[in-house]
């Protein structure tokens, strides 16, 4: 046993040799020694520790403690994660196609992916999982309740579900099959002759997705085009660069890749031939906006081929490399950093250069360097893409946020939903005022309580006063303050009412439609692609952003 995860260890070490420039002798001698005393002293922790260890716990912290010094990126995957991991980079596996997630202490299904099994089986948003081929899944994990959804595609299962209005539990009797999740979660008309695309995800079929729907929203009548990358985390490299392609000439370099094996770099050029690269376009982009989303944006932003609306984007300009290990496991290890055509790297933080407590810093501002687009427009690295048009993100009060997180507007939607007809005219639904005071009704029902920032920062200050002695002299100031707070937090539910109404309007018509049925209630509210819209529609504003300088 102890030979086995002794060569382990060694294995997962000495992949990072492979990754290396020629070194001297001593690096050679000096990797051994280090090899040598790990494994001596784990040897020794194992024979003579006072109570009982358990060897793969402790090699798992140390491999962790190792990547971990590193950067975020770079993971070890053991075999029994390698399934998920497989999922979360291809978008597929065999199942019945559909999120769930835990509400109340119950495990409920939050997105039927639509067209697939649980779809047309006729499962909702909000049904509760009870058994799945007759075993109680009431209190199990969610992971567990997923391991049962699974399969091998064409085997069946039986799941029953408890509905809201429905007395008793329904059961559906499905086939598994294989899931391939879509990359572009909705696509439409925002008006006559703007089309709008939001891309959630890089995996697997992303470029071919959205380069499918450019040409049917242009069949619809797109003179102009949004592309929505807001809070995509990335994925496939490949599919960026296919991405590109669909709007910028063939024979074009989207990306290079530089680090530390040299026969690795690589410069990146659109391989297809674009659908369209004059269509007026904006890319909104968030600090959620990262990686392959970074790609896209930057290199459109660099060619001068769209404008960019929102916020500064997330600055992951690191690529990552899976390298197999021994005994079926896997090392996702970060192997360079990219550059985007105007010769720029966007990433924002120095893992190089950590602080003496292990933080680590942006790069300094002092030290970015300036870039030119096509046009001769300023742009900068070292911290992710700066939009042309800045869009404040719209601020969320705390108990919007406490709502959303306490599951009750997810479960008051799906209520409202079973016991509504979907409106005729989805895009214009409002809560009326007597549903919202039914609302809440809904939470003071269930007993809904929390507390604002400002509230536990008083409640801080209160316990520092006192442990400083300074109570008696404060008590009075800091009561009133902490009564006024309170009265303040009291009408919340109503100062924020606008705010939680569009919440809720959203989750009802997500009950209602999914995607599509959120899409039609928040693009026309949605201030990012109001702006979008003003730009695209006046040619001039749009020409003035994008003019050489």
């Amino acid at each position: 046993m102890w030979r086995r995860i002794k060569w382990l260890v060694i294995a997962t070490v000495l992949v990072g040799v492979a990754f290396s420039f020629r070194k001297p002798a001593e690096k050679y001698f000096d990797i051994a020694k280090s090899l040598d005393i790990f494994a001596t002293l784990f040897k020794e922790v194992n024979a003579y520790y006072v109570d009982e260890v358990e060897p793969q716990k402790l090699i798992r912290k140390s491999i962790d403690g190792m990547l971990e010094s590193l950067d975020p990126y770079t993971d070890y995957i053991p075999e029994d994660e390698i399934e998920s991991f497989r999922i979360s980079t291809t978008g597929q596996y065999g199942g019945i196609g559909a999120l769930i997630g835990v509400v109340n202490e119950r495990t409920v299904i939050t997105h039927p992916y639509r067209n697939f099994p649980a779809y047309r089986a006729g499962i909702k948003v909000g049904d509760e999982i009870i058994s799945i081929d007759g075993k109680d899944m009431r209190g199990k994990s969610t992971s567990d309740v997923s391991a049962m959804l699974k399969g091998q595609p064409k085997t069946d299962l039986e799941i029953k579900v408890k509905r809201f209005g429905q007395k008793d539990p329904i059961s559906f009797k499905i086939k598994r099959e294989k899931i391939s999740i879509t990359n572009l979660a909705y696509y439409g008309m925002v008006e006559p002759s703007i089309g709008y695309m939001r891309l959630d995800d890089f995996t697997p079929g992303a470029s071919k997705e959205v380069a499918d729907a450019l040409v049917k929203l242009k069949e619809q009548g797109a003179k102009k085009i949004i592309l929505d990358l807001r809070e995509n985390p990335g994925g496939l490299l490949h599919e960026a660069i296919n991405i590109v392609s669909v709007f910028i000439p063939k024979g074009q370099e989207v990306v290079s890749t530089k680090g530390k094996v040299e026969d690795w770099n690589k410069s990146y050029n659109t391989l297809n031939n674009p659908v369209d690269t004059e269509i007026p376009m904006v890319v909104l982009v968030s600090e959620g906006s990262a990686s392959a989303s970074e790609i896209v944006a930057g290199s459109l932003q660099d060619y001068d081929r769209a404008v960019l609306i929102g916020k500064k984007t997330f600055g992951k300009g690191l690529v990552q490399t899976t390298r197999p290990l021994a005994y079926n496991t896997q090392l996702k290890v970060t192997t360079a950093k990219y550059y985007i055509p105007s010769g720029r790297c966007i990433q924002a933080l120095d893992y190089a250069h950590r602080k003496a407590d292990g933080t680590v810093e942006r790069f300094a501002d002092s030290l970015k360097a300036t870039f030119k687009t096509r046009n001769g427009r300023k742009v900068y690295d070292g911290g992710g893409l700066d939009p042309d048009v800045e869009s404040d993100s719209e601020y969320i009060g705390s108990v919007t946020s406490a709502l959303i997180s306490s599951g009750l507007v997810f479960e008051y939607a799906s209520r409202y939903a079973a016991e509504h007809a979907k409106p005729a005219d989805l895009k214009n639904f409002k809560l009326s005022d007597a549903e919202y005071d039914k609302f809440l009704a809904f939470l003071k029902e269930n007993k809904f309580t929390y507390a604002t920032p400002l509230e536990r920062n008083t409640k801080q200050l209160i316990e520092t006063a006192k442990q400083e002695r300074y109570y008696s002299e404060l008590e009075s100031q800091l009561n009133n303050l902490k009564n006024t707070i309170e009265t303040s937090k009291s009408t919340d539910l109503v100062r924020f009412k606008a705010e939680i109404s569009l919440i809720l309007e959203e989750n009802i018509a997500f009950d209602y439609e999914l995607n599509e049925g959120q899409a039609d209630i928040s693009l026309h509210r949605d201030k990012a692609v109001l702006e979008a819209r003003k730009i695209l529609n006046s040619p001039a504003a749009y020409k003035k952003i994008l003019a050489p300088q």
